[in-house]
């Protein structure tokens, strides 16, 4: 790619009352920073904390190498502009602070340039991501399988429960581990 970035698409929310919402976002440049253990669980403690900020349930989680996927159910009045910052803002900051700290050669690969020659630092590629309303029961089981299978269609395990970033295994074996998935929350699939 040039030095020049796309453009960004406006990424439109929609908060109704209700609705789940199934969303991704990806790292700068599609770069790998979660292929280790440290922002994975940066990741986690920031979905954690965002949740009791700006409440949601939390329904489903996987942090691929180079994005994630959250399935989350919005309290009342919660927006999720609000939940992605709260979520977002932590993980870069502590990225960026332990890039600093301890491994500065890596900051070029968070680098980027604007017009005006400024350059800026991102953990996360610029925009909103994808936010997808699920308005039905079924959507929101097809989305929940999509985010566990995700790691073994990308062909990183043979089967999702190998996978130790995602919430699979919460719901496989009703554990809370590393982090508490709403169960009681989440809405039944009736035949």
């Amino acid at each position: 790619m040039t030095g020049r970035e796309k453009p960004r698409k406006r990424c439109r929310r929609y908060d109704v009352p209700w609705h789940a919402h199934y969303l991704t976002f990806s790292c700068f440049r599609k770069q790998p920073f979660f292929a280790g253990e440290r922002a994975p669980l940066w990741f986690l403690e920031a979905l954690d904390v965002a949740r009791r900020r700006e409440p949601f349930d939390l329904w489903a989680y996987v942090i691929m190498p180079e994005h994630v996927h959250v399935v989350i159910l919005p309290a009342a009045g919660a927006r999720i502009s609000g939940i992605l910052r709260a979520i977002k803002k932590p993980v870069a900051d502590r990225a960026l602070g332990w890039v600093l700290q301890s491994a500065p050669s890596f900051l070029p690969r968070m680098e980027q340039r604007r017009p005006s020659g400024k350059v800026i630092r991102r953990f996360w590629q610029a925009g909103g991501g994808y936010d997808r309303n699920l308005r039905s029961v079924h959507d929101v089981h097809e989305k929940v399988e999509y985010t566990h299978a995700n790691p073994v269609r990308r062909g990183l395990v043979g089967d999702p429960g190998e996978w130790p970033w995602s919430s699979w295994r919460s719901w496989a074996e009703g554990t809370d581990e590393p982090i508490r998935i709403d169960r009681e929350s989440f809405p039944p699939l009736r035949p």
